[in-house]
């Protein structure tokens, strides 16, 4: 799905209304719908649940006033806080707030400091708050009552941290988040997480603030799909299910292990075995028909043992337990990736002088698709050049910032500051796919094209997830090749993070391991396959 500016999202609105006769206010009800769904989701079964509804003068607030509505009718309570005056909310937003009032519902008003100081005791008590006081329309930054109300929930939610409230969710967007690329004015709101409507926003996936957005749903409220695609003029999407709707997900009833092709992993080192372990764990768990583990031999019998459905092939190791110069020269790994069908490079393998031969090697020679991870990336530090020197035309990179830093010869600040620059700059200079992983992790193609992925979240904070987004990834150019190769990898990462937010949604984030993301890929895969068929 393309991402929109705020512009754009106007017009798909518009459209929405004279081509389809979906009238504003009933795009302002469904939108009300979905959001107070997401709060019921959170707080269903919940005794003595309070929410606080913060709302503006403009359609946010409107929005806010159909959320209170439906909370209320569910006998959630609930309260209203009105950032300016009654008389000021006019069209949708006017009707709304009054068909709130004519319900029975309350509206404190926020005009002044005394008033805001005289709320925010209420404001505290709540378990939720529903961010409806500025939407995309914004510009500039906050101010008035409505900053002095983002600096106070900010300080103590200590930007979202803390144990209060249980849930803030925005509508639409963060309250003083540009809806467009472009720093905010002033500190937006941190929210937990926000519900925006049809269609990502430019600013909610790339901004330098986006992690202000927590996590990210998209919900339809009416617009048509193609409406989106017509009004959108970026080339960034966003990696959501409707993009892998085209895909063979299901398996053909006469399927065999050579449906689904041969992936070699070379990874692992001494001490480093581990790593080696999860790329091919989850190779396996993804669904490559094959799956071989090329290790260092003294390290092989770990590997052997770990998981019997793949193999292993051992190679020659340096005296400090690495890949061995002689594996290039003898012609071993040309040998060893005959007959495959995608190549991992980088888990474990250290940075050795002779084992950095037989990388650069591998991805010079090599024909086959190549994921070039972690130690495999580091392989080319100081010689990126040499990425580009290859015999195949698929080579995916999946670097964090540090080793994309480190790759580009700049500071770890200096990609962070604009990921999306640093990733579509490398993708071109290096003719290769660029996956820069991190909050919204970034698919870059060397023709200009991007996806932006938002799946996943605090779950994948631990070590060997790379691994395993490494061994999906050989996995999936396994099974579904290089025709549509961008879609393939932005297919790897959006289920790696599903498989976490599935783990995140049975317990608390910070106890989930990496095996565990890599064991729940089928299960992600399922989900996917659920809401690409019944899916709203």
């Amino acid at each position: 799905m393309k991402a929109l500016t705020a512009a754009e999202m106007r017009e798909v609105d518009r459209l929405t209304t004279e081509r389809h006769n979906i009238p504003s206010l009933q795009l302002m009800e469904n939108a009300g719908k979905k959001v107070a769904d997401a709060v019921w989701h959170v707080v269903a079964g919940r005794d003595h649940a309070r929410v606080c509804v913060l709302c503006g003068k403009g359609n946010n607030g409107g929005d806010g006033f159909v959320i209170a509505r439906f909370l209320k009718e569910a006998k959630l309570p609930t309260r209203v806080i009105l950032f300016g005056k009654r008389e000021d909310v006019h069209g949708d937003a006017g009707k709304n707030l009054a068909r709130w009032v004519d319900g029975g519902g309350e509206t404190e008003i926020v005009d002044e400091e005394a008033d805001w100081e005289r709320v925010w005791p209420g404001i505290c008590a709540s378990n939720v708050i529903v961010d409806a006081m500025l939407g995309t329309g914004l510009r500039g930054g906050a101010s008035g009552m409505i900053k002095r109300a983002i600096g106070a929930v900010n300080a103590r939610s200590r930007g979202a941290t803390a144990a209060w409230p249980a849930l803030i969710l925005a509508v639409d967007t963060p309250s003083g988040l540009p809806a467009d690329d472009e720093p905010p004015a002033g500190a937006p709101l941190f929210v937990h997480r926000t519900v925006t409507f049809t269609a990502p926003k430019v600013g909610q996936l790339i901004s330098v603030a986006a992690e202000t957005c927590g996590a990210l749903q998209v919900v339809k409220i009416g617009s048509p799909a193609e409406l989106v695609e017509e009004t959108g003029k970026s080339a960034l999407r966003w990696a959501g299910p409707d993009e892998f709707a085209g895909m063979p997900l299901v398996r053909a009833a006469d399927s065999h292990k050579g449906t689904f092709g041969h992936a070699v992993i070379v990874a692992g080192s001494r001490g480093k075995s581990g790593a080696a372990v999860l790329a091919g764990y989850a190779c396996l768990r993804a669904g490559a028909g094959l799956t071989t583990i090329a290790t260092p031999d003294e390290i092989q019998p770990v590997l052997a043992g770990a998981y019997p459905e793949y193999m292993t092939e051992p190679l020659l190791s340096t005296k400090t337990g690495g890949i061995a110069a002689a594996n290039a020269s003898s012609g071993r790994m040309t040998k060893l990736l005959e007959d495959k069908a995608a190549v991992a490079i980088g888990p474990g393998i250290g940075t050795h002088v002779e084992t950095r031969m037989v990388v650069q090697q591998l991805v010079r020679e090599a024909t086959i698709p190549i994921i070039l991870d972690a130690d495999g990336l580091n392989c080319f530090d100081g010689e990126a050049f040499k990425l580009g020197q290859r015999k195949t035309q698929f080579l995916a990179l999946t670097p964090h910032p540090g080793e994309m830093a480190r790759l580009l010869g700049v500071k770890n600040s200096d990609v962070q500051s604009d990921r999306l620059k640093a990733a579509t700059d490398a993708a071109k200079k290096w003719k290769a796919h660029v996956i820069l992983k991190g909050y919204h992790t970034i698919l870059a193609a060397p023709d200009g094209r991007v996806f932006v992925n938002t799946s996943g979240g605090p779950s994948l904070a631990k070590g060997g997830s790379g691994d395993v987004l490494t061994g999906l990834l050989a996995a999936l150019a396994a099974q579904f090749g290089t025709d549509d190769w961008l879609r393939v990898l932005a297919l790897g990462v959006y289920l790696h993070g599903i498989a976490a937010d599935i783990l995140a949604r049975q317990g608390e984030p910070s106890g989930v391991l990496a095996h565990e993301v890599a064991q729940t890929i089928p299960e992600a895969r399922e989900w996917l396959l659920r809401e690409i068929q019944f899916g709203g």
